[in-house]
């Protein structure tokens, strides 16, 4: 749950009197709306009538110099002109990083899915996806490039190994895991580039009217065709069985074809971009979680890493250029080692 304000909050205070001053009313009912793993903060607000047709509204402070509203502005237009539900960016003050936001809700696809909703809640998430992707041209975001997702990897030995397993990795141990990121990074980097939220998953969709609603993009990338259906299928917070998952990616794949995106010809070879690209991500998302607990304080996120491990674990099983990496993550944890089936 978001944390109240407390009773000295000097940047609540600021945030509060600017939305008081841009909708013209001094008598706001203000609350946290979410939490979220970076600085910034989400309040809802309910002004005493509706102010341009909406009932509530969404007031953002993301602090500078940590934060910079201006690519959430950019990304919203992306966005909205792609014909995606995102929230309309109603009011700024970029200097002091407040947004003023349309409100898409309370309903995360986290807390509405279950067996009977989601496969029209999918279906809808693909549908976005394929119109976001669709809408990519050159030069309108950064580059999701070796570089970056390089540092992304990093996380995995700095906070997951060293951090959060207390080990050091070996000589030997270190050489495994170079040349394992070497063969997930050529494979990234030889998909298809696309637009890329870069963390479309349930917590970051809304059920809303168009659905989905769309959060949490302000990070959004040009990059690898299959990184946000890796997101959307291998969520971090909610599991599938892999039958569902292939299920989902295939209609995935023929609704790109339709649309014209760079997909494969062939869906197993699809499938294999998308099982390396997931390796990247929950390399990533293992060091991220031990981050946010080890030098944030945010535990709620350890109970997440054994359904990610779990992930990784299955997709190194199955190919064998990934097998050294998968008897790398048994030695560090402790694990006896397994068959590793490839193909």
């Amino acid at each position: 749950m978001p944390e109240a304000p407390s009773a000295d909050d000097p940047r609540f205070d600021q945030l509060a009197a600017w939305a008081a001053a841009t909708l013209g009313s001094a008598r706001l009912a203000i609350a946290p709306a979410s939490a979220d793993a970076s600085f910034r903060r989400y309040f809802r607000i309910t002004p005493p009538a509706a102010w341009r047709g909406h009932a509530t509204l969404i007031a953002m402070d993301a602090p500078p110099p940590m934060e910079d509203c201006r690519p959430y502005v950019d990304i919203a237009r992306l966005l909205a002109d792609a014909g995606v539900h995102a929230p309309e960016v109603l009011a700024t003050d970029l200097g002091r990083g407040f947004l003023l936001l349309s409100d898409l809700g309370t309903r995360t696809y986290l807390e509405e899915l279950t067996a009977a909703t989601a496969p029209r809640l999918y279906s809808d998430a693909i549908d976005a996806l394929v119109r976001w992707q669709a809408a990519t041209r050159a030069g309108a975001l950064p580059p999701y490039d070796e570089a970056l997702l390089a540092r992304e990897l990093a996380l995995f030995p700095d906070w997951y190994v060293n951090r959060h397993l207390a080990r050091t990795l070996s000589p030997a141990q270190a050489q495994t895991l170079a040349h394992a990121f070497r063969l997930i990074l050529d494979n990234n980097l030889a998909q298809p580039q696309v637009f890329v939220h870069r963390d479309y998953h349930s917590r970051n969709l809304m059920v809303s009217d168009p659905n989905p609603g769309v959060l949490d993009f302000q990070d959004a990338v040009s990059g690898p065709i299959t990184y946000d259906l890796v997101s959307l299928l291998r969520d971090a917070y909610v599991a599938w069985d892999e039958e569902r998952q292939i299920d989902w990616a295939v209609r995935y794949w023929e609704r790109a074809r339709a649309a014209g995106l760079p997909v494969h010809a062939d869906f197993g070879d699809f499938w294999r971009d998308f099982e390396w690209m997931g390796v990247q991500r929950q390399l990533k998302v293992l060091g991220i979680f031990a981050r946010l607990h080890h030098r944030d304080g945010k535990a709620a996120y350890l109970a997440d890493m054994p359904r990610v491990m779990a992930y990784l674990r299955a997709a190194c099983e199955r190919y064998r250029a990934l097998g050294p990496l998968l008897e790398l993550v048994d030695e560090l944890e402790g694990r006896s080692p397994i068959v590793v089936h490839t193909f």
